[in-house]
């Protein structure tokens, strides 16, 4: 853990570096802009780790602040370095064939390039954060192979990577909650992450009134997050079961008949030398039917495989945001098979949700927050 925190605060500090320091180089021929932006950068380059350090110790609004702040500039450092190394490429390429106008090389054209390139980020990062509060719905209409039971259809709402916490509070969970009310579910999923790892006591205990307002006649269930580890796992699991939710971890369900549900524990969060049961494992321990089609909670879609070697008909996965900020979703799409959306895979459907908060910055660029509405129809014909 001390080397990942060495290496992500060297990171931190050499980027905001070398974006201070071009700052400083463009505004030079305006020694009082220079002055005040090095104050503002430097101090809101500091908050965010300064506020994590001290959220470990102290809990309260301030230091929440100090943090939420700190986390609009994690946006404005992506976007900022981007826009400056942007700069300085086209200035090197402008050195060997010269294309761009005097008017931008002059002397003294600095202080106008900076206002520019600030003004470019601070308006990526605002587009940033009112697209994140555009909570879509995705509709999808599914057919699942039914060898056994008597449903025909089921609506079937999934969420995941709500965050909430210290950052993502009591108003977002409002509006989750009263549209999944909306989208009339049997069934509600929570593929993990519901909580953030600032999430306290006290914050919990506010939440869950409003998490208890969800219904749905075939239950709420949720597979854990890496996020519910990091804040506490047994902690978060006792809160969200005192809410009316299923939490299954390496377990599984039945689900009135219709289809067998399976909740895997968290592929990142375990611990050394540990390793998660199989699907097939979980299946055969629970000593349910097996012939209902079988769906899978695991938070991270990773080895999807797994999924199709035990038969499963769909899995339902979270944990990428969609990379929540361009261009982190193309670096995703490097790292996992499946970094948002729909894909089939012989027999298994899987669906990797961009999530309905975020994590950091509240900003999403490039990507949506979203609730996924599934309509199964449940058909004898597929074997």
């Amino acid at each position: 853990m001390f080397s990942f925190l060495a290496i992500a605060f060297t990171v931190w500090g050499l980027i905001n570096f070398y974006i201070a320091r071009r700052g400083a180089q463009a505004l030079a021929p305006a020694p009082g802009a220079r002055r005040a932006f090095l104050i503002v950068f430097v101090a809101a380059a500091l908050l965010f780790p300064i506020g994590r350090i001290l959220m470990g110790a102290v809990q309260g609004r301030l230091v929440s602040l100090i943090v939420e702040i700190g986390t609009y500039h994690m946006g404005i450092m992506l976007y900022g370095f981007m826009a400056v190394v942007a700069v300085d490429v086209v200035r090197l390429a402008n050195a060997f064939v010269r294309f761009l106008p005097k008017s931008l090389t002059a002397a003294g054209s600095g202080p106008a390039v900076f206002a520019a390139v600030a003004g470019a980020v601070l308006l990526t990062v605002a587009a940033g954060v009112w697209n994140a509060t555009r909570l879509r719905v995705v509709d999808l209409d599914l057919t699942l192979p039914r060898r056994a039971g008597a449903v025909d259809r089921l609506t079937v709402v999934a969420v995941s990577d709500l965050h909430l916490g210290a950052l993502v509070g009591a108003s977002r969970l409002e509006k989750v909650v009263e549209r999944i009310g909306s989208l009339d579910p049997d069934v509600v999923l929570f593929a993990g992450d519901i909580v953030d790892e600032t999430v306290t006591e006290a914050i919990e205990a506010r939440l869950s009134g409003i998490m208890g307002r969800l219904r749905a006649p075939l239950g709420l269930y949720a597979c854990p997050g890496n996020h519910e580890y990091y804040s506490g796992l047994e902690r978060n699991v006792a809160c969200l079961r005192a809410c009316g939710i299923t939490v299954l971890q390496d377990e599984a369900a039945a689900v009135d008949r219709a289809f067998l549900l399976v909740g895997r524990r968290d592929a990142g969060s375990l611990e050394r030398g540990v390793r998660r049961l199989s699907i097939g494992g979980i299946l055969a321990r629970s000593g349910l039917p097996a012939d209902l089609p079988v769906v899978v909670l695991d938070h991270q879609p990773v080895h999807l495989d797994e999924a199709e070697q035990a038969g499963a008909a769909l899995q339902v996965s979270g944990h990428t945001h969609d990379g929540q900020m361009f261009p982190i979703g193309i670096i995703n799409g490097l790292i996992y098979e499946l970094n948002w959306g729909l894909k089939k895979k012989g027999g298994t459907q899987y669906y990797v949700t961009s999530g309905a908060g975020t994590w950091g910055p509240p900003l999403r660029i490039g990507s949506r927050a979203e609730i996924v509405r599934f309509r199964i129809a449940f058909d004898r014909t597929i074997p």
